[in-house]
């Protein structure tokens, strides 16, 4: 639920690709900014929950409320991520089965970009009925209070929350051992154990801008396609964004800029055929197999 004019985080990130893998998207635009905050300076206004509250109340006035998913991420204050949760409990009145996909987004590599009090509000009542979540490391470490430092660690996690309540969680970036590491875990029943994988996530020697807002779209969109193969959809995510970064880095490369040494605005809309169609370049390998 973010929005920037410059450059493509937010939901200028992810309702392009969720559009390209068949959605009908109804973005609500949590901010409203010049450019996204990866820039030195920014201009905008941030919407507070009683705005986000009458957008919903309009929708339900003209009986629009039948969603099949609902996706989050960046949220800068307990009281809008508060009203975030009513919009949940809404949604399932009208439809039990809505497929929540939450982006706890925290912050990342020991840098927390939200005030502190948010990680309790998601610990305790986000996760619960959230049905995909997906953190990075740091994201996950701050959840579940335990260190990823092994693979093992991550699958610990992961168990960690799913007892909490998602059935689906995916660490979408974990270095561990010197590898960029996915790593996945479908807890399909109560009584069986969860499926879990991991995905190696070949290293581009740049930083972009928007890649996990864009991570997790991809996500959800293959999981709607694939809801029994969480596998296959992380295979077909991952694969899409590599190809995408690739094309990114070529481009500025083409454009005489060197890719290490500023942030690189990705090539969204360059790249629909690697999102609509893309060739599994990254495989999963089962854990326990």
């Amino acid at each position: 639920m973010r929005f920037c004019f410059k450059g493509y985080v937010g939901n200028k990130s992810a309702v392009f690709p969720l559009q390209l893998l068949g959605f009908d998207v109804d973005p609500i635009n949590s901010v409203q900014f010049s450019n996204h905050t990866g820039y030195p300076t920014f201009r905008g206004q941030v919407l507070d929950g009683k705005q986000l509250w009458d957008l919903i109340e309009g929708l339900e006035e003209n009986q629009l409320l039948h969603y099949t998913h609902l996706l989050t991420g960046y949220i800068g204050s307990v009281s809008f991520l508060d009203t975030v949760l009513q919009v949940v409990d809404k949604l399932r009145s009208v439809n039990p089965d809505l497929v929540y996909v939450c982006d706890p987004v925290l912050g990342d590599e020991g840098k927390l970009y939200v005030p502190q009090e948010l990680i309790s509000v998601y610990q305790q009542k986000v996760v619960p009925v959230a049905s995909m979540l997906t953190p990075n490391q740091f994201e996950v470490e701050l959840l579940t209070g335990l260190r990823i430092t092994s693979e093992q660690d991550g699958l610990t996690a992961c168990n960690t929350l799913h007892s909490a309540g998602p059935r689906k969680v995916v660490i979408t970036s974990a270095l561990i051992g010197g590898k960029l590491l996915l790593i996945g875990s479908h807890k399909k029943t109560q009584e069986q154990p969860p499926e879990q994988f991991k995905i190696e996530i070949p290293k581009i020697p740049a930083y972009f801008a928007g890649t996990g807002d864009l991570t997790t779209a991809l996500l959800l969109g293959w999981s709607n396609k694939y809801p029994d193969s969480l596998e296959t959809a992380a295979e077909l995510a991952v694969s899409s964004l590599q190809a995408l970064l690739k094309r990114t880095v070529e481009d500025y490369k083409r454009a005489g800029f060197d890719p290490s040494t500023s942030s690189l605005e990705i090539r969204l809309i360059q790249s629909q055929d690697d999102i609509r169609s893309p060739v599994v370049t990254c495989k999963a390998v089962k854990f326990g197999s």
